[in-house]
């Protein structure tokens, strides 16, 4: 198979990313804070839970995503190594499911943005949604503006970010934890035993297992930056296991950091965080220290939300560039952002977040718009999994500069183990919530024709593909 992506989606590409940055960038996407106070509630057992995602999902991803992201280093993320192994069908859907995921998800992570940083001004502002949806399009368009800006800009602002933003929030978290132990104050949660660990798996939990396998997902998000990576062969491996120990160590202490604190009955989901963060500078009589972390907190969500909103995105404009969508997609700018798709992608998630906010009794539909989302995500790391076990087989020769220890008894143990997590959360997340019980047949059909619909279109795309849809310049460039 010709590969297109790097010369195509190489135009003008500069070096700019180290192994810190690409680290950074996976820890923008992954470690979130406001999944904390959801694990909370399964106070020791949110070990195990965490284990059980590590073992189906972040150790497999993190294995494959940097044996692909080595040997095909050429950019576009999923879609340039699910291409190779599929084709230019399977590269696609992979891609434009990560995309279109990102358009529901958006409002959710905006929302949290907005209710957190009220924290910092008037916590009742929460309940405004004039308040609400200005901060929530204040944060989406000014993370868009600074994507506009290129990678060294995007760059920039997430190394800054992510450390104070995540990184630095959750080692207070954890220090504020260490300290609320050794001070002497309660604990709600009982003595450590290691069969405390042990997730309670039945009926009523199952459908918590798809957020578990999911929680971690974004580990691929580096492989979008191959193109502007100095040494992705060498860099991409180390990036992963730096990323990946950082996200585990933070995520697991901190979860307990809150779980020693606030009885899981009172713990708010939405506000979780900020609630803990409460306790524990009353009980350390610094009250006026709620604020700042209010507002270190509210910018690790708008981070995390730049590494998800250029990510996709960029991949989607190198898809564009090979001439498998209309010439309005491939549009960049002189910095090389694909100014097109971020601001297609901008004005739809605006919309959404506008019905989001202003029309509450939307709920149900959005909980089957959220369902979708799981089963998008799904499908693009089902696609990465089979990806680097077939690839194995057809292509043995590539050079790989990180290769899946084991031969390919290894890689069908780890392609394997991410396929069972994956595919298991993809059945899962089809289960309906207990407010759609008595029509559970009609939630189920409505998830899937909606995630049918927002995955077909690659194939509506290809089907009518044109050639005057590829750029000139690049024809040239390709048989070059």
């Amino acid at each position: 198979m010709t590969d297109t992506a790097g010369t195509v989606g190489g135009i003008g590409s500069k070096k700019v990313l180290g192994l810190f940055a690409l680290a950074m960038i996976n820890v923008a996407a992954v470690l979130s804070i406001r999944n904390f106070p959801s694990m909370a509630i399964y106070g020791w057992s949110c070990i195990g839970w965490y284990i059980i995602g590590a073992i189906l999902f972040l150790i497999p991803i993190s294995l494959a995503g940097a044996e692909l992201a080595t040997g095909w280093p050429e950019g576009g993320g999923v879609y340039a190594w699910v291409k190779q192994a599929f084709g230019e069908k399977g590269g696609f859907t992979a891609l434009f499911c990560e995309w279109s995921n990102n358009l529901v998800w958006f409002p959710t992570v905006l929302s949290f943005i907005a209710s957190t940083l009220a924290f910092a001004l008037t916590p009742s502002l929460s309940t405004s949604p004039w308040y609400m949806f200005s901060v929530m399009m204040i944060a989406f368009w000014g993370t868009t503006a600074i994507a506009y800006f290129g990678e060294e800009a995007s760059t920039k602002f997430g190394n800054i970010g992510v450390i104070l933003g995540s990184i630095i929030p959750a080692i207070l978290i954890i220090l504020l934890g260490v300290w609320w132990i050794g001070s002497g104050q309660a604990l709600v949660l009982p003595p450590f035993s290691p069969g405390a660990m042990i997730p309670a798996i039945n009926f009523d939990t199952l459908p918590f297992f798809a957020t578990i396998v999911l929680l971690f997902a974004g580990m691929e998000m580096a492989g979008f930056h191959a193109l502007e990576t100095r040494n992705p062969q060498k860099d991409f491996p180390r990036a992963m296991a730096l990323s990946a120990a950082i996200i585990v160590v933070c995520t697991v202490l901190a979860t307990l950091a809150i779980a020693v604190v606030i009885p899981a009955d009172q713990l708010n989901l939405a506000s979780g965080v900020m609630q803990a963060i409460q306790y524990f500078f009353n009980a350390a009589h610094m009250p006026g220290l709620v604020a700042p972390m209010a507002v270190l907190i509210t910018l690790g969500g708008v981070v995390s939300l730049a590494a998800w909103l250029i990510g996709p995105a960029k991949g989607l404009g190198i898809v564009a560039e090979e001439g498998n969508m209309p010439p309005m997609f491939d549009r960049t700018n002189k910095y090389g952002a694909p100014v097109a798709v971020l601001a297609i992608q901008a004005l739809i998630g605006s919309l959404i977040s506008l019905l989001y906010v202003f029309l509450p009794s939307v709920n149900q539909a959005y909980w089957i718009l959220s369902a979708m989302t799981v089963e998008l995500l799904c499908i693009v790391y089902i696609l990465v999994f089979a990806s680097v076990i077939k690839l194995r087989y057809s292509q043995p020769d590539k050079p790989r500069p990180f290769t899946i220890p084991g031969g390919k008894a290894g890689v069908w143990v780890v392609g394997g183990l991410g396929l069972f997590g994956t595919t298991l959360a993809f059945v899962v997340g089809l289960m309906p919530p207990s407010f759609f019980a008595s029509d559970g047949l009609a939630y189920i059909l409505s998830v899937l024709l909606g995630t049918f619909l927002l995955a077909v279109p690659p194939l509506v795309f290809l089907k009518f593909k044109k050639p005057g849809w590829l750029k000139p310049a690049v024809i040239k460039e390709m048989q070059s």
